[in-house]
């Protein structure tokens, strides 16, 4: 197959080095309107040319948009029209589906598109963030199945499987629900607990001397492009929000109980916090 992705970053770039290594990718066409982002995918082999979106579409059986949310709300409907017709396949790496399953919910050709969201990143960014293998046995959720034509349903889970990734389906909005609570709250937390600290301690010296692991744990989606994460806040922010709610709620106990020097009411908020290792293990 051809290729053509938009967006060589983090994903787009580590979509390029599994795809091409494992065989299903022919060719790959990179857009970016980052010129050193075109330069370093060029020199570094993870695309083989770079060109113009209506080019690198033209060329390309499919069309992967790895560009933040907001783009690809833009990019998506364009992108059908010019496929609209032909055999040609459009998908995308975005990590809020609503905003984008809306901006094409009538146009001809939306059996077109699969949307997807792959479960996998790291707090890094860049062509020269990207990485083999970082796709292997993560969860990928599909979304509006019964949306895209057979066709390009079993060409993307293809690629996925390719990508060794554990397939999942869900509707858009359900989607956006699921990932406010177990990822887009997690990476909130991240850039509250570094300002607060950054705002506290002025003096960075001691910051780097007590920082333990669980610190830096915790603290190390705040390192997450600002590029990425505001665009997917505003897009879903209806469930952020609802989120955020629970969430003060849930701080402002455990304010209320280390004020009121509350250790049997501390331990059962924590005892009960516990119950998340059924979940995760």
């Amino acid at each position: 197959m051809k290729i053509c992705i938009v967006g060589i970053g983090l994903i787009g770039g580590s979509l390029a080095i599994d795809l091409r290594k494992r065989g299903f990718a022919e060719r790959i066409i990179g857009v970016d309107n980052n010129i050193q982002h075109q330069n370093l995918a060029l020199i570094t082999g993870l695309v083989d040319e770079i060109d113009t979106l209506k080019n690198g579409v033209e060329k390309s059986d499919l069309t992967i948009l790895c560009t933040p949310v907001n783009k690809i709300s833009e990019v998506l409907p364009e992108i059908l029209t010019m496929i609209e017709g032909s055999n040609k396949i459009v998908t995308d790496m975005g990590s809020t589906k609503s905003s984008i399953a809306e901006a094409v919910i009538n146009h001809p050709a939306r059996g077109r598109y699969v949307a997807l969201h792959p479960m996998a990143g790291t707090e890094f960014s860049g062509p020269l963030a990207a990485m083999g293998k970082m796709f292997d046995y993560k969860h990928v959720i599909v979304c509006d199945k019964e949306l895209s034509d057979d066709d390009a349903k079993r060409r993307v889970v293809e690629m996925l499987k390719v990508l060794n990734m554990k397939i999942s389906y869900m509707r858009s909005g359900s989607h956006d629900l699921h990932v406010a609570y177990v990822s887009h709250i997690s990476h909130i937390t991240s850039f509250s607990l570094a300002l607060s600290v950054l705002e506290k301690e002025r003096d960075e010296e001691n910051i780097l001397t007590l920082a333990a692991g669980g610190f830096e744990s915790t603290v190390r989606l705040a390192k997450s492009n600002a590029e990425t994460w505001s665009p997917i806040f505003i897009q879903n922010s209806e469930f952020i929000v609802e989120v955020l709610d629970t969430y003060i709620e849930k701080m402002n106990l455990f304010k209320k109980h280390i004020i009121e020097k509350d250790s049997e009411a501390l331990c059962e908020l924590m005892n009960k916090a516990n119950e998340i290792r059924k979940i995760l293990n």
